[in-house]
């Protein structure tokens, strides 16, 4: 069976985009546009129509938001799907509000489900348009009020038919609950969840339904903004299957004085989720690991050669050993970052907090890249002698790591003959560091960016690293409870900050903290 549904798919990935258009081609969809690139999208968005818009979250030259935006005012009544990852979620239901979403798909999707998400995006597309020529329709004809009112009626209960249709058929459980909880409407997916009868259901208040003792459901009832609800379990009665969900919440105020508020929930089994999530992560995990011994050793090989060992090398065999040594060094620092990253995101690093000479750090610091600063003729300038002797409560490799980070950076983005600052101080017991350089810097815009998983943030191609090192930087002082954050303009140079509450250490302690 053959769709005339008009349809844009746009993802970077080519391998994304090639493998929707197999799936959509076996399903019969023969107008689909593909795109990699968010900009050639939007230019063939400007001559031909959509009805179904589809795009991935996380894009190079603009993310899914902001090109769903755009699309939308071409196509306000186009019908726009976001595909996104589990930690994006709570900016794509944001979004359903402030971009007009109908609906966001976490990745890896299932095939059956995102065919019956595009045919009902499409069956809203034309709802929402027959729906604006009815409007037209009543105003050009209301000297036939009477006939035209008997006439929309039907098509209102026709789109009411097909609205609880898709609800119905909604794989979400969806329930209507009032602010006291008690249970108004639900549809079969709940039925499903629960392992209840609707009849039963109603008898229940929703407090009742759910395994969790750490959430305050009077807050939830009266809260009147949208919420997401994670770490929830129900328990299925018929099979005695504890099941993780995600509830949204949306408010419905009251009509009236004699009316309650009222809340929708819609409720998401997320166990497909968390167990391709915890997949994914034990597949980094090995792979990162097992990426290091082969590295390791071809460091070594290389090694070897170099101190001339088995004899002695003239000088092009000299820099392209030391170039392949280079590469690999590289190599084995991306996986080391890699597996950093991954226990910091799934909980399994436990930061070992010991007192240390915070100066003292500081000097193996720079020690450590000066070399690399000589090359280019920079001089790192030690503004920090206040803090001389000063003891700080904190993982000293993990700060370490993150402030030869900084300093690689600045480093790296500073013209030769560039100066760097280094400076630390101290307020009460909080430790402030900074690293300031006079280099290019970055727009404005683009700053909240700059700390983002994969992500340089900025416009502009600034070297070919991974985007990694910042990203987990921040996630080891936020496991310090601290914080990090860039100041910086374009022309005017960039200054690191972070900050460590309650750090600085008034008596010694012999100790090991471990947190």
């Amino acid at each position: 069976m053959q769709f005339s549904y008009k349809v844009l798919v746009l993802d970077d990935d080519k391998l994304v985009t090639s493998s929707l258009k197999s799936l959509l081609m076996l399903e019969g969809f023969t107008d689909v546009a593909y795109f990699n690139n968010a900009f050639d999208a939007l230019e063939y968005l400007k001559e031909n129509s959509r009805d179904v818009i589809i795009s991935d979250f996380m894009m190079p030259e603009m993310n899914g938001l902001e090109f769903l935006s755009s699309a939308k005012k071409l196509y306000p009544n186009a019908s726009m799907i976001l595909l996104t990852g589990y930690a994006d979620k709570e900016n794509a239901i944001k979004a359903i509000n402030e971009v007009g979403l109908y609906k966001y798909i976490e990745k890896p999707w299932d095939n059956d489900e995102l065919i019956i998400n595009i045919k009902n995006a499409y069956e809203r597309s034309h709802l929402v348009e027959s729906l604006e020529k009815t409007n037209a329709q009543l105003q050009e004809y209301s000297q036939h009020l009477e006939e035209l009112v008997k006439e929309k009626t039907a098509d209102i209960i026709e789109m009411n038919e097909r609205l609880s249709a898709v609800i119905n058929n909604c794989a979400d459980g969806i329930i209507l609950i009032d602010n006291l909880g008690n249970i108004i409407d639900i549809n079969p997916a709940c039925e499903t969840l629960f392992g209840l009868s609707e009849e039963i259901l109603h008898t229940k208040n929703i407090v009742d339904l759910f395994d969790t003792k750490d959430i305050n459901w009077k807050e939830v009832l009266l809260d009147q903004n949208e919420a997401l609800l994670r770490n929830i379990e129900i328990l299925n009665v018929v099979n005695g299957n504890k099941v993780p969900v995600e509830i949204s919440s949306a408010f419905i105020p009251k009509k009236n004085d004699n009316d309650l508020d009222k809340h929708v929930f819609v409720i998401r089994n997320v166990h497909f989720q968390k167990e391709m999530d915890r997949l994914r992560e034990d597949f980094i995990a090995t792979l990162t690991h097992d990426l290091r011994t082969p590295s390791l050793a071809a460091i070594q090989t290389l090694e070897y050669f170099l101190n001339g060992k088995l004899g002695v090398l003239n000088e092009k065999q000299t820099l392209l050993l030391q170039t392949m040594k280079k590469s690999n060094e590289d190599m084995l620092g991306l996986v080391n970052t890699l597996l950093e990253v991954y226990k910091y995101e799934s909980g399994r690093l436990k930061l070992v907090k010991t007192p240390f000479k915070f100066d003292v750090l500081i000097d193996e610091c720079i020690e450590q890249v000066q070399p690399i600063a000589s090359s280019k003729n920079q001089k790192i300038e030690k503004l920090y002698d206040s803090i001389a002797n000063i003891d700080v409560l904190a993982d000293r490799n993990e700060i370490r790591r993150v402030i030869v980070n900084l300093l690689g950076n600045a480093i790296k983005y500073t013209q030769n003959d560039g100066l760097i600052e280094v400076r630390a101080e101290i307020t009460d017991k909080d430790l402030h560091f900074a690293i300031k350089d006079n280099g290019e810097g970055i727009y404005k815009k683009d700053i909240p960016k700059l700390f983002k998983r994969f992500s340089q943030g900025t416009q502009e191609k600034r070297s070919i690293s991974t985007g990694l090192g910042l990203y987990l930087s921040k996630q080891i002082i936020d496991a310090h409870g601290g914080k990090i954050w860039l100041e910086s303009d374009k022309g005017k140079g960039s200054e690191f900050f972070f900050l460590l509450l309650d750090a600085v250490m008034t008596e010694k302690k012999d100790e090991i903290w471990t947190v």
